[in-house]
Protein backbone atom coordinates (compact mmCIF):
# COMPACT_ATOMS: atom_id res chain seq x y z
CA UNK A 1 0.00 0.00 0.00
CA UNK A 2 2.67 2.68 -1.25
CA UNK A 3 1.78 6.31 -2.92
CA UNK A 4 4.69 7.62 -5.18
CA UNK A 5 4.06 11.43 -5.80
CA UNK A 6 5.36 14.15 -8.28
CA UNK A 7 5.24 17.22 -10.15
CA UNK A 8 6.57 16.54 -13.59
CA UNK A 9 3.80 15.50 -16.58
CA UNK A 10 5.60 15.21 -19.77
CA UNK A 11 8.98 12.59 -19.06
CA UNK A 12 10.96 12.74 -22.38
CA UNK A 13 12.40 15.80 -22.05
CA UNK A 14 16.34 15.88 -21.83
CA UNK A 15 16.55 17.59 -18.82
CA UNK A 16 14.04 15.05 -17.16
CA UNK A 17 14.69 12.04 -18.53
CA UNK A 18 17.37 11.05 -16.12
CA UNK A 19 15.19 12.24 -13.13
CA UNK A 20 12.51 9.98 -14.14
CA UNK A 21 14.95 6.71 -14.71
CA UNK A 22 16.99 7.14 -11.61
CA UNK A 23 14.43 8.65 -9.19
CA UNK A 24 10.61 8.32 -9.09
CA UNK A 25 10.26 5.89 -11.49
CA UNK A 26 12.61 3.38 -10.44
CA UNK A 27 11.75 3.48 -7.23
CA UNK A 28 8.07 3.29 -8.11
CA UNK A 29 9.23 -0.51 -9.19
CA UNK A 30 11.74 -1.15 -6.60
CA UNK A 31 8.63 -0.53 -4.14
CA UNK A 32 6.48 -3.21 -5.92
CA UNK A 33 6.11 -7.02 -5.03
CA UNK A 34 7.13 -8.10 -8.71
CA UNK A 35 9.87 -5.59 -9.44
CA UNK A 36 10.65 -5.54 -12.89
CA UNK A 37 8.22 -7.85 -13.37
CA UNK A 38 5.24 -5.82 -12.41
CA UNK A 39 2.44 -5.42 -14.16
CA UNK A 40 1.87 -1.56 -14.45
CA UNK A 41 -1.16 0.21 -15.73
CA UNK A 42 -0.65 3.69 -17.13
CA UNK A 43 -4.23 5.98 -16.38
CA UNK A 44 -3.82 8.59 -18.85
CA UNK A 45 -7.29 10.28 -18.60
CA UNK A 46 -6.46 13.78 -17.52
CA UNK A 47 -4.21 14.31 -20.22
CA UNK A 48 -5.28 15.86 -23.63
CA UNK A 49 -2.79 14.50 -25.27
CA UNK A 50 -3.59 10.31 -23.92
CA UNK A 51 -2.16 8.61 -26.82
CA UNK A 52 1.29 10.80 -26.82
CA UNK A 53 1.62 10.37 -22.98
CA UNK A 54 1.01 7.38 -23.07
CA UNK A 55 3.70 5.91 -25.16
CA UNK A 56 6.25 8.70 -23.52
CA UNK A 57 5.60 6.47 -20.24
CA UNK A 58 5.74 3.00 -22.38
CA UNK A 59 9.37 3.90 -23.15
CA UNK A 60 10.39 5.20 -20.12
CA UNK A 61 9.38 2.01 -18.06
CA UNK A 62 11.19 0.02 -20.83
CA UNK A 63 14.25 1.40 -19.91
CA UNK A 64 14.02 0.02 -16.11
CA UNK A 65 13.72 -2.99 -18.35
CA UNK A 66 9.84 -3.07 -16.86
CA UNK A 67 8.15 -5.11 -19.85
CA UNK A 68 4.12 -5.65 -18.91
CA UNK A 69 2.78 -2.08 -19.17
CA UNK A 70 -0.62 -1.47 -20.40
CA UNK A 71 -2.28 2.17 -21.15
CA UNK A 72 -5.88 2.68 -19.74
CA UNK A 73 -7.14 5.00 -22.36
CA UNK A 74 -10.17 6.16 -20.40
CA UNK A 75 -11.90 9.24 -21.35
CA UNK A 76 -15.49 9.05 -20.11
CA UNK A 77 -17.74 7.23 -17.50
CA UNK A 78 -18.72 4.66 -19.35
CA UNK A 79 -15.20 3.95 -20.25
CA UNK A 80 -14.58 3.45 -16.17
CA UNK A 81 -17.30 1.09 -16.07
CA UNK A 82 -16.17 -0.85 -19.07
CA UNK A 83 -15.26 -5.01 -17.78
CA UNK A 84 -12.08 -4.97 -20.05
CA UNK A 85 -10.37 -1.93 -17.76
CA UNK A 86 -11.99 -3.37 -14.30
CA UNK A 87 -10.12 -6.80 -14.76
CA UNK A 88 -6.38 -5.01 -15.32
CA UNK A 89 -6.56 -2.89 -12.51
CA UNK A 90 -7.32 -6.11 -10.71
CA UNK A 91 -4.18 -7.81 -11.83
CA UNK A 92 -2.29 -4.43 -11.93
CA UNK A 93 0.92 -4.20 -9.36
CA UNK A 94 1.52 -0.66 -10.25
CA UNK A 95 -1.41 1.91 -11.45
CA UNK A 96 -0.01 5.18 -12.30
CA UNK A 97 -1.99 8.51 -12.86
CA UNK A 98 -0.50 11.04 -15.41
CA UNK A 99 -0.42 14.69 -15.53
CA UNK A 100 -2.91 16.95 -16.90
CA UNK A 101 -6.18 18.26 -15.66
CA UNK A 102 -7.19 17.00 -12.18
CA UNK A 103 -10.99 17.78 -12.36
CA UNK A 104 -11.42 15.05 -15.12
CA UNK A 105 -10.07 12.69 -12.61
CA UNK A 106 -12.08 13.73 -10.40
CA UNK A 107 -15.33 13.97 -12.27
CA UNK A 108 -14.93 10.58 -14.39
CA UNK A 109 -13.56 8.16 -11.85
CA UNK A 110 -15.86 9.59 -8.68
CA UNK A 111 -18.58 7.44 -7.22
CA UNK A 112 -17.43 4.35 -10.21
CA UNK A 113 -16.97 1.05 -9.53
CA UNK A 114 -13.77 1.40 -11.28
CA UNK A 115 -12.13 4.11 -7.93
CA UNK A 116 -13.59 1.74 -5.44
CA UNK A 117 -11.76 -1.04 -6.76
CA UNK A 118 -8.70 0.64 -6.61
CA UNK A 119 -9.49 2.02 -3.47
CA UNK A 120 -9.69 -1.61 -1.66
CA UNK A 121 -7.25 -2.51 -3.53
CA UNK A 122 -4.68 -0.15 -1.93
CA UNK A 123 -6.21 -0.51 1.74
CA UNK A 124 -6.03 -4.82 1.55
CA UNK A 125 -2.76 -5.14 -0.93
CA UNK A 126 0.50 -4.42 -1.91
CA UNK A 127 -0.87 -2.18 -4.76
CA UNK A 128 1.47 1.02 -5.59
CA UNK A 129 -0.38 3.58 -6.68
CA UNK A 130 1.41 6.41 -8.14
CA UNK A 131 0.43 9.99 -10.00
CA UNK A 132 2.45 12.86 -11.56
CA UNK A 133 1.36 16.46 -11.59
CA UNK A 134 -2.69 16.36 -11.89
CA UNK A 135 -2.30 12.77 -10.83
CA UNK A 136 -0.44 13.54 -7.99
CA UNK A 137 -2.68 16.37 -6.94
CA UNK A 138 -6.02 14.36 -7.27
CA UNK A 139 -4.41 11.59 -4.98
CA UNK A 140 -5.97 13.10 -1.63
CA UNK A 141 -9.67 13.33 -0.51
CA UNK A 142 -9.47 17.06 -1.22
CA UNK A 143 -8.06 18.52 -3.94
CA UNK A 144 -7.20 22.06 -5.23
CA UNK A 145 -8.72 22.54 -8.83
CA UNK A 146 -8.43 26.41 -9.63
CA UNK A 147 -7.27 29.55 -8.39
CA UNK A 148 -4.29 32.36 -9.86
CA UNK A 149 -1.00 32.20 -7.99
CA UNK A 150 -1.08 35.98 -7.50
CA UNK A 151 -4.81 36.32 -6.27
CA UNK A 152 -4.55 32.77 -4.17
CA UNK A 153 -4.94 34.77 -0.88
CA UNK A 154 -8.20 36.32 -1.73
CA UNK A 155 -11.36 34.90 -0.26
CA UNK A 156 -13.00 32.50 -2.99
CA UNK A 157 -10.17 32.12 -5.54
CA UNK A 158 -8.94 28.79 -4.76
CA UNK A 159 -11.17 26.35 -5.34
CA UNK A 160 -11.36 22.71 -3.65
CA UNK A 161 -13.36 19.74 -4.67
CA UNK A 162 -13.41 16.17 -3.50
CA UNK A 163 -10.22 13.88 -5.10
CA UNK A 164 -9.39 10.16 -5.51
CA UNK A 165 -9.23 9.89 -1.61
CA UNK A 166 -6.20 7.69 -1.64
CA UNK A 167 -5.06 9.74 1.11
CA UNK A 168 -6.49 11.44 4.01
CA UNK A 169 -5.73 14.69 6.19
CA UNK A 170 -3.20 16.14 3.09
CA UNK A 171 -3.67 18.20 0.45
CA UNK A 172 -1.39 18.42 -2.62
CA UNK A 173 -0.50 21.31 -5.07
CA UNK A 174 2.03 20.54 -7.99
CA UNK A 175 4.47 22.54 -10.32
CA UNK A 176 4.87 24.25 -6.70
CA UNK A 177 8.00 26.33 -6.39
CA UNK A 178 8.02 26.95 -10.47
CA UNK A 179 4.64 28.53 -10.62
CA UNK A 180 4.51 30.28 -6.95
CA UNK A 181 1.46 28.78 -5.33
CA UNK A 182 2.68 28.81 -1.97
CA UNK A 183 -0.37 31.25 -1.74
CA UNK A 184 -3.13 28.77 -2.54
CA UNK A 185 -1.89 26.51 0.01
CA UNK A 186 -1.83 28.56 2.50
CA UNK A 187 -5.42 29.85 1.54
CA UNK A 188 -6.14 25.98 1.56
CA UNK A 189 -4.79 24.97 4.81
CA UNK A 190 -6.41 27.81 6.08
CA UNK A 191 -9.79 27.13 5.35
CA UNK A 192 -9.40 23.68 6.85
CA UNK A 193 -6.20 23.65 9.63
CA UNK A 194 -6.43 19.60 10.17
CA UNK A 195 -4.96 18.87 6.52
CA UNK A 196 -1.34 19.03 5.77
CA UNK A 197 -0.67 21.24 2.62
CA UNK A 198 1.88 19.70 0.65
CA UNK A 199 3.89 21.57 -2.75
CA UNK A 200 5.70 19.21 -4.87
CA UNK A 201 8.52 21.43 -6.94
CA UNK A 202 9.79 20.31 -10.28
CA UNK A 203 11.54 16.91 -10.16
CA UNK A 204 10.20 16.23 -6.68
CA UNK A 205 8.01 13.26 -5.42
CA UNK A 206 6.73 11.86 -2.32
CA UNK A 207 6.58 8.25 -1.43
CA UNK A 208 3.99 7.21 0.92
CA UNK A 209 4.05 4.05 2.98
CA UNK A 210 1.05 2.60 4.68
CA UNK A 211 -0.39 6.22 4.53
CA UNK A 212 1.48 7.28 7.43
CA UNK A 213 5.15 7.76 6.35
CA UNK A 214 6.08 10.28 3.54
CA UNK A 215 9.61 10.36 2.45
CA UNK A 216 11.00 12.77 -0.17
CA UNK A 217 12.40 11.09 -3.18
CA UNK A 218 13.97 13.06 -6.50
CA UNK A 219 16.18 16.20 -6.75
CA UNK A 220 13.44 18.70 -6.05
CA UNK A 221 12.10 20.52 -3.10
CA UNK A 222 8.64 19.48 -1.17
CA UNK A 223 7.03 22.30 0.62
CA UNK A 224 4.85 21.20 3.95
CA UNK A 225 2.30 23.97 5.16
CA UNK A 226 1.02 22.79 8.78
CA UNK A 227 -1.92 24.99 10.15
CA UNK A 228 -2.49 22.64 13.31
CA UNK A 229 -0.67 25.41 15.94
CA UNK A 230 -2.14 27.91 13.34
CA UNK A 231 -3.16 31.06 15.94
CA UNK A 232 -5.30 33.29 14.03
CA UNK A 233 -7.03 33.52 10.70
CA UNK A 234 -10.15 35.85 9.50
CA UNK A 235 -10.65 34.06 6.85
CA UNK A 236 -14.51 33.25 7.94
CA UNK A 237 -15.15 36.77 8.48
CA UNK A 238 -13.93 38.52 5.54
CA UNK A 239 -16.39 38.70 2.49
CA UNK A 240 -15.68 37.53 -1.05
CA UNK A 241 -13.40 38.89 -2.53
CA UNK A 242 -11.35 40.33 0.24
CA UNK A 243 -7.81 39.75 1.21
CA UNK A 244 -7.01 37.13 3.49
CA UNK A 245 -4.86 37.18 6.94
CA UNK A 246 -3.55 34.32 8.62
CA UNK A 247 -1.05 34.16 12.15
CA UNK A 248 1.51 32.04 12.53
CA UNK A 249 1.18 29.55 9.68
CA UNK A 250 4.45 26.58 9.71
CA UNK A 251 5.91 26.00 6.67
CA UNK A 252 8.25 23.21 6.47
CA UNK A 253 11.03 22.45 3.36
CA UNK A 254 11.80 18.71 2.60
CA UNK A 255 14.79 17.33 0.60
CA UNK A 256 15.78 14.24 -0.71
CA UNK A 257 15.15 11.06 1.61
CA UNK A 258 13.63 13.34 4.60
CA UNK A 259 10.64 11.72 5.76
CA UNK A 260 7.69 12.91 7.46
CA UNK A 261 5.20 11.28 10.05
CA UNK A 262 2.11 11.56 9.33
CA UNK A 263 0.25 10.27 12.07
CA UNK A 264 3.18 12.28 14.99
CA UNK A 265 3.70 15.50 12.17
CA UNK A 266 7.33 15.26 12.65
CA UNK A 267 9.57 15.55 9.78
CA UNK A 268 13.25 14.57 10.13
CA UNK A 269 15.71 15.44 8.52
CA UNK A 270 18.45 13.83 6.93
CA UNK A 271 22.25 15.34 8.22
CA UNK A 272 24.13 13.93 4.89
CA UNK A 273 23.68 12.62 1.79
CA UNK A 274 26.40 11.84 -1.01
CA UNK A 275 25.98 13.09 -5.04
CA UNK A 276 27.65 12.49 -8.05
CA UNK A 277 26.78 13.76 -11.29
CA UNK A 278 23.34 14.79 -10.66
CA UNK A 279 22.05 11.39 -9.01
CA UNK A 280 21.69 11.15 -5.11
CA UNK A 281 22.80 8.38 -3.03
CA UNK A 282 20.73 7.68 0.31
CA UNK A 283 23.05 8.18 3.40
CA UNK A 284 23.04 5.27 5.57
CA UNK A 285 20.19 4.86 7.51
CA UNK A 286 20.84 5.18 11.24
CA UNK A 287 16.97 4.40 12.56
Amino acid sequence: MNTSLGSQEYILKPDHLKFFEEGILKRIITESAKKTGSIVEVITTASQIPELVGVEYIDAFNLLNVTHIGVLDIRTREDAGKKEYLDRIRKADVVMFTGGDQLRLSSIFGGTEFLQVLKTRYQKENLVIAGTSAGAAAASTNMIYRGQSNKALIKGEVQITAGLGFIDSVIIDTHFVQRGRIGRLLYAVASNPGMLGIGLGEDAGLLITEGTMMEAIGSGLTILVNGRKMAETNIYDVEMGSPVSIKNMRVSVMSIFDKYDLIQNQLNIKKSIKVEEGVFIAPTSTE
